[in-house]
Formats: C-alpha cells, sequence, structure tokens
C-alpha cells in the first residue's frame, strides 16, 4: 500500500508542476498581447495612474527635493564663508605672533647687547686698578645678560603661548588646555634653540 501512495504523491506533484510551468509561460494576463490590443479601460487606468503619479511627484515630490538642495547649497556657502573669515582671523593671528615675536626678539637682543656694552666698559675702566673687581663685574654683567635673556624668553614664551591659545581658541572654537600650549612652545622654542 505505501508504495501505491508514494507513486500516487509523486505523479500529483509532476502534474501540480506541470501544471505551474504551462501557466508561468503565459505570464500576466494583463500584458498578454497575443489576444488582441489594449482594452480602453487598461488605457484609461494608465493615463489616470500617470497623471496621478506626475502630479504627486510635481506639486509635492519635486518642491521637497528642491527645497533640500536649496538649504543644503545655502548652508555650504554659509559654511565657505565661515571657514574664509576663519582663515582671514586665523592669518592676521599669525602675523600679530610673528610680529610679536620678532618684537621680543629685538628687545631681548637690545637688552643683551645694551648689558654686555655697560659690562664691558665698566671692566675696561677698571681693568688696570682692580683685577679682582673686574672678575666680579664681569661675573654681574654675564648673571645681568643672563637674567635679560631668561626675562626676554619668558616674555617670548608667554606671549607665544597667549598667541598660540588665541588662535587654537579663534580656529576651533575651544580653549585648549594650558598645558598642551605650554608643551609645543617649549618644543617651538627648543627646536629654535631658544628654551
Amino acid at each position: 500500500m505505501r508504495p501505491i501512495a508514494a507513486l500516487a504523491s509523486t505523479g500529483f506533484f509532476l502534474l501540480a508542476s506541470a501544471a505551474h510551468a504551462a501557466e508561468s509561460e503565459k505570464g500576466m494576463p494583463q500584458l498578454d498581447f497575443s489576444k488582441g490590443s489594449l482594452t480602453l479601460a487598461q488605457v484609461v487606468w494608465g493615463a489616470i495612474i500617470f497623471f496621478a503619479l506626475y502630479t504627486l511627484l510635481a506639486k509635492w515630490a519635486l518642491p521637497q527635493v528642491a527645497g533640500v538642495l536649496e538649504a543644503r547649497a545655502t548652508a555650504i556657502g554659509n559654511d565657505l564663508e565661515a571657514a574664509r573669515r576663519a582663515k582671514a582671523e586665523a592669518d592676521a593671528a599669525v602675523a600679530e605672533l610673528t610680529s610679536a615675536t620678532r618684537a621680543a626678539q629685538n628687545g631681548a637682543q637690545a637688552e643683551i647687547a645694551t648689558a654686555l656694552a655697560q659690562a664691558k666698559q665698566a671692566a675696561g675702566s677698571r681693568a688696570a686698578e682692580l683685577n679682582a673687581k673686574l672678575d666680579a663685574q664681569i661675573e654681574a654683567a654675564d648673571a645681568r645678560i643672563n637674567a635679560a635673556r631668561v626675562a626676554a624668553l619668558g616674555a617670548l614664551r608667554e606671549v607665544a603661548s597667549d598667541a598660540a591659545s588665541n588662535v587654537v581658541a579663534r580656529l576651533t572654537g575651544t580653549l585648549p588646555a594650558n598645558q598642551v600650549i605650554e608643551q609645543a612652545v617649549g618644543q617651538a622654542l627648543a627646536a629654535r634653540g631658544q628654551a
């Protein structure tokens, strides 16, 4: 009895798949043009659907897309203008920093030159009389020179730190940590041999 049931189920399966294959060859009845041309109802419904989709796109979807594109173009333009302003401000800050650095270096050099000239003049006038005092005066002059240099470099470090902090704050909109700025200025001065 079991072989007959298996044979019957196999036959039923084969008949069902043959019927499905024959039906799938026909395709959709709406698109079967072999039996005649399009009916008037198909043409009318096609026109109505086309008109509805066209109206929906023209009145609702496309204006929204245009609005989004316009808003995006405006935002991009505003961002570019803000970037140009920030670059101009950064360039001005860099120029100000360079000017302050040069002024501090020139001031330090002038103080060093003045202190050195005073020390040499004082040492030259008393060289014949007091050799011992001469050594003390030279040491004092060197100490003043070093103090002037340290003071000038300290002022340079402070000016550079303030300027760098302002530049970073203007470019990024956030105030950087003092430790990071001090470290960066120290590395820059060390690279120039002025730390």
